[in-house]
């Protein structure tokens, strides 16, 4: 079992505060293992087995329950009175009218709530309303490179290539044949688009999604138009619109199996909301929708600098100045960090390439090259560093 420590220290750190802690993020990106490991911790703190109430709605045992007020009446009549309770509730989704259970049981003084969800959907619209202002939400991701490698260990340079190559969703990490590691992948990837995706739409077409899934994991990090896309997988024999593509875009991130980074005019100081980005929840996904097709390197890099920002609870932009792109514009309690990402530098020429964007903006706030050369450099105020270095530093290795 990874141990999660950031995740795991939020919810110690919001244990018994009145409010309702909801953690999203992919399938199997380790939200329930999240709640084993924080009942753990309640048991061991002094918490009976009793006062602890965990029901996983995956669990066809549960189907009887999946209506907000069968599943209101079973929680509260196992409640234990005078003694806290911590009811966990996991998918929480799939009961009909859940907010309306949550609600009631948010306003008892003896109720800590948990609960987990793979849609960020759940937390928009009605829901977003009608619980304004009670839930906090924490979104996981698959194990970063830090959480990867305290697992595995060994020498980093060989664990950051295994990474690169394989992903962090956390069950995958044990499986070393490579047929069942696929199968796995593959298996997590239809889950989503079939759960996730397209089962919240009236007329949906499987084979459309699977081919959007794909063309967005080979282009990662190309920036790209929804009209664009159309038209590629028109061309390409599946027929389809700007409007269902914009659909189906906006249903995969909020199933978080894409993330978008829009862009941002550092000189203008205008966010552009054309020409966007899309990267995959994890590096393991273009092994399960593109099997072994050669991946374009440097853009894969650049997906996981770009996860990991997102991980740090950066805002996360791609920079325009002029006719010159900065891979990255990360802000962060109104600091702003610049990063560029590149496999190597090298050669000179290739670094006066990705640092020219850098050198244009003249505000003092951070500027890091992110690459895999070993060693640190900074000239004219331009951070280079080793990016396995930058990706551990954080946690102090």
């Amino acid at each position: 079992m990874v141990l999660r420590f950031d995740y795991i220290n939020f919810l110690k750190r919001t244990k018994d505060k009145q409010i309702i802690k909801v953690i999203t993020g992919i399938r199997r990106c380790g939200k329930s293992t999240l709640l084993e490991m924080f009942q753990a911790y309640l048991l061991e703190e002094g918490v009976e087995q009793k006062q602890i109430q965990w029901l996983n709605f995956e669990d066809l045992a549960q189907e009887e329950l999946n209506n907000y007020r069968k599943l209101y009446d079973y929680l509260n009549a196992n409640l234990v009175p005078n003694k806290k309770n911590y009811i966990f509730l996991d998918e929480i989704q799939r009961v009909d009218g859940f907010e309306k259970t949550l609600d009631s049981l948010f306003i008892k003084d003896n109720v800590d709530l948990y609960v987990t969800g793979s849609n960020a959907y759940m937390l928009s619209g009605e829901l977003a309303t009608f619980l304004s202002g009670r839930y906090i939400e924490v979104h996981m991701l698959p194990l970063s490179f830090w959480e990867y490698y305290s697992y595995v260990g060994g020498d980093k340079v060989v664990a950051f290539g295994h990474y690169l190559e394989r992903g962090g969703f956390p069950f995958a990490i044990q499986l070393s044949d490579e047929t069942t590691y696929r199968g796995y992948i593959e298996g997590i990837i239809h889950s989503v688009l079939i759960k996730d995706v397209l089962s919240r739409k009236q007329r949906s077409d499987a084979v459309l999604v699977e081919q959007l899934a794909k063309f967005l994991t080979d282009t990662a990090g190309n920036q790209i138009s929804v009209k664009k896309i159309a038209d590629t997988l028109t061309s390409m024999g599946q027929k389809t619109t700007s409007e269902t593509v914009a659909g189906y875009l906006m249903a995969f991130q909020e199933a978080f199996l894409f993330y978008r980074c829009d862009r941002y005019d550092i000189v203008g100081k205008r966010y552009l909301s054309i020409h966007s980005k899309y990267y995959p929840a994890d590096q393991s996904l273009r092994r399960g929708l593109l099997g072994t097709k050669r991946p374009n390197f440097g853009n894969r890099l650049e997906s996981i600098v770009f996860l990991e920002l997102i991980r740090r609870g950066y805002e996360v932009y791609i920079g325009t100045i002029g006719d010159l792109e900065i891979d990255f514009v990360a802000i962060q309690g109104g600091i702003t960090e610049y990063y560029q990402v590149s496999l190597t530098v090298q050669e000179e020429k290739t670094f006066e390439r990705e640092v020219a964007g850098l050198k244009k903006i003249k505000d003092n706030y951070r500027k890091i090259l992110l690459t895999q050369d070993m060693g640190s450099y900074n000239e004219d105020g331009i951070e280079q560093m080793n990016v396995i270095d930058w990706l551990l530093r954080v946690k102090g290795f």
